[in-house]
């Protein structure tokens, strides 16, 4: 509810959640998060689609690119163990949170 309000990417917020709170192992977490943040998007998508345009292609191009890092992700997922998974989580958002507030504070 709280990502579909405030419109945030919603990894972020799922995924620790779903591990802390409902005690999922990690790669449910992350799996179950993708599916969240699927239908927020779709949802998003066809509710706007009447009062906007599409270029079409380009969204095809994207979606095909989608595609193809799903199947990759999907193989790396059987190569990565658990454990070593929510530590490099934890680095991506940290590292990504740190990137966030120095473009919005000093390249602004």
């Amino acid at each position: 509810m709280i990502t579909g309000l405030i419109g945030a990417g919603g990894g972020f917020l799922i995924i620790p959640a779903l591990v802390n709170l409902l005690k999922l192992p990690m790669k449910t977490a992350v799996g179950t998060s993708l599916v969240i943040i699927s239908i927020n998007s779709l949802m998003g998508f066809l509710f706007s689609l009447p009062h906007t345009s599409v270029q079409w292609g380009f969204l095809l191009s994207i979606a095909s690119i989608a595609i193809i890092g799903i199947l990759i992700g999907s193989y790396l997922s059987t190569k990565i163990k658990a454990s070593k998974l929510k530590p490099a989580f934890g680095w991506f958002v940290l590292v990504m949170g740190i990137y966030i507030i120095v473009k919005e504070t000093l390249l602004h």
